[in-house]
């Protein structure tokens, strides 16, 4: 069995390496960290005895995306882990970084979801995770984009589980949908948290035990599964007023 799983060298990314290495599964790791990979690729192959490719690439290149699907083959398991997000008012938020953004959590968890779906199909087993936000359920001012790109992770997810539905598919897709995780997210988007954080590794191991079971939405927390109630049955206006009151708090004393 083998399991790939991009934003592997921290956070998420790097537990789930961990608890799919500790179920015997081999693994592809993916992220730019080279140093990091290589060293948690190490550390899981002696304690585990199983094989371990490391991929150092930046996803927001579609073509490294496409060449890692042509390198790992014969994967049981996908986690779309990779993504980064940015916090501050959309017109001085950066251009580029936001781009950077999209390509990394919209286009290679498309491209990736597309491609290994195909090759899961042909073979008629497979699971796919897709790892979005809670973020992915309401309107998000002061982290637009972001909240933009997990949306858009929500409705493929949404609409591909449709389809393998009605076409009566033993392949699996999953969306993991957190609150605010303590991981590296927080300093890139510049953002700190004033809210309760959950730890990595108990998301992680929540997902992968979920994942297992074969549930779609993967919401660790009573706190977010209300949050993406609320968010549901209350007026968009009303949720961008609380969400705009939230991140405006969230926003770094360190950002210029």
């Amino acid at each position: 069995m083998k399991a790939l799983i991009t934003g592997a060298s921290s956070g998420i990314g790097k537990d789930m390496a961990k608890i799919m290495a500790k179920k015997g599964y081999d693994l592809a790791i993916v992220a730019r960290n080279e140093e990091e990979l290589k060293k948690l690729a190490k550390e899981l192959e002696e304690k585990n005895k199983i094989k371990i490719e490391v991929i150092a690439t930046d996803l927001s290149n579609e073509e490294n995306c496409k060449e890692i699907h042509k390198k790992v083959q014969n994967v049981d398991i996908l986690i779309n882990n990779a993504g980064f997000g940015d916090c501050g008012n959309f017109t001085k938020t950066s251009l580029q970084k936001e781009l950077n953004m999209i390509q990394t959590n919209i286009i290679a968890y498309h491209i990736l979801t597309k491609l290994y779906l195909i090759d899961m199909k042909a073979k008629g087993s497979g699971k796919i995770l897709n790892v979005a936000s809670i973020a992915g359920f309401m309107p998000g001012p002061l982290m637009a984009t972001y909240y933009a790109t997990k949306a858009y992770i929500v409705k493929l997810s949404e609409s591909i589980r449709e389809e393998l539905k009605k076409e009566k598919s033993d392949i699996q897709i999953s969306i993991l949908c957190p609150g605010p995780v303590n991981t590296n997210f927080n300093n890139i988007a510049n953002v700190d948290f004033k809210i309760r954080e959950a730890n990595s590794m108990d998301v992680a191991k929540y997902a992968i035990n979920k994942l297992e079971q074969g549930k779609f939405y993967i919401i660790p927390g009573i706190d977010v599964k209300l949050a993406k109630i609320g968010a549901k049955i209350f007026p968009a206006n009303l949720v961008s007023k609380v969400t705009y009151m939230v991140q405006k708090r969230k926003i770094s004393q360190e950002k210029h």
